[in-house]
């Protein structure tokens, strides 16, 4: 196993206070590592607590990666010890064809460091940014896999199928090409999603959105679509009305004032609608607990899989329901491609 090590000098700024552009690309450290079998496609993982991340394919046949990682010196403790564990360094480490690119395991610990990285174009990449950090990705042919929890995602001149999931964040994508069997999916939980296609790109479209709006600028001739009607899952298995669409018991058919039976029947009325109104209310609330469950159910699932990984990918998102949702063909349909966000509106627009 491959693996290079590297840790930015100290910068003191008062002593290079008059060489500071100097300085600054004196920090930054440059590292290559190649792949065991550069004839074959690799595999470049990702893992950065908190950084930008920009990444090139290029004709090459190495992996370089340059930071300038900012250097915070250990603090002395209160007991006067130091810890020397910590790390403002970057590991680069290569084996069976999968290179790994590791900064910030211990959290916080490293600071913010930005990176920039040239691949050979036919490398997939996979992306955990855990903490916070834009993400740019140019000229890829290989597969991508982006998650993260707070930041923008912009991927440009792909033609690989590709994964990309953030909490909070905007999604950008322009399509060189489509690729058979290869799906593309985005999904933010807050921010908007743009997807650049190009004019003669054959695919299926599913998008969804709660409090955003859908838009094209596809001709209506060239992208066909239909509006689904989106069901609250987890619905009380005992009816397949809503709660708030049960029906009231109905009124009495004679109330006369002043009656005793009527004036019983009118009380019996009006019990039955609180108790069909209290049926309700517990129904709805049954509703939302499972519902609830299923979210935690898919966090609990995702964390599995993430254990049994090992890979220190972040886990997938809960499945989104609920909302508008837009299906369609693009001349004619092919390749899969969704986009989902809570919080957003979805474009979907013809490359320039």
């Amino acid at each position: 196993m491959k693996t290079i090590r590297t840790c930015t000098p100290i910068l003191f700024a008062a002593a290079l206070a008059l060489a500071a552009s100097h300085a600054a690309r004196a920090d930054e450290a440059s590292s290559q590592i190649a792949f065991s079998d550069p004839a074959k496609p690799g595999t470049l993982k990702i893992h950065v607590w908190h950084g930008e991340v920009t990444i090139h394919g290029a004709d090459v046949k190495e992996i370089t990666v340059k930071s300038e990682a900012a250097d915070e010196s250990p603090t002395p403790r209160k007991d006067g010890m130091r810890v020397l564990s910590a790390s403002a360094g970057f590991v680069l480490s290569e084996k069976g064809n999968v290179a790994t690119l590791e900064y910030g395991a211990d959290g916080w610990t490293g600071g913010s460091a930005d990176f920039d990285i040239t691949v050979p174009r036919s490398t997939s990449i996979v992306v955990s940014n855990s903490a916070r950090g834009n993400l740019e990705c140019s000229d890829i042919s290989g597969d991508i896999d982006v998650r993260t929890m707070s930041g923008d995602v912009d991927l440009r001149d792909i033609s690989g199928g590709a994964l990309v999931e953030t909490m909070k964040g905007e999604i950008s994508v322009r399509v060189k090409s489509l690729a058979n069997a290869k799906p593309l999916s985005f999904t933010s939980m807050h921010g908007e999603i743009s997807i650049r296609l190009p004019q003669d790109g054959k695919a299926n479209i599913r998008f969804r959105t709660h409090r955003g709006v859908i838009l094209t600028n596809f001709d209506d001739k060239v992208l066909v679509t239909k509006t689904e009607v989106s069901h609250r899952s987890n619905r009380d298995s005992r009816s397949k009305d809503t709660p708030g669409d049960a029906a009231a018991p109905a009124a009495p058919a004679d109330v006369h004032h002043g009656d005793s039976d009527s004036d019983r029947d009118s009380s019996d009325w009006h019990a039955e609608v609180r108790d069909s109104i209290r049926d309700a209310a517990e129904m709805a609330a049954e509703a939302g607990r499972e519902a609830a469950e299923a979210v935690r159910e898919g966090l609990r699932d995702a964390h599995v899989e993430l254990r049994a990984d090992m890979d220190g990918s972040m886990p997938s998102l809960p499945p989104m329901t609920g909302g508008k949702v837009i299906t369609g063909t693009l001349n004619g349909g092919g390749v899969e491609i969704q986009a989902a966000t809570l919080y957003g509106d979805i474009l979907l627009k013809k490359s320039d």
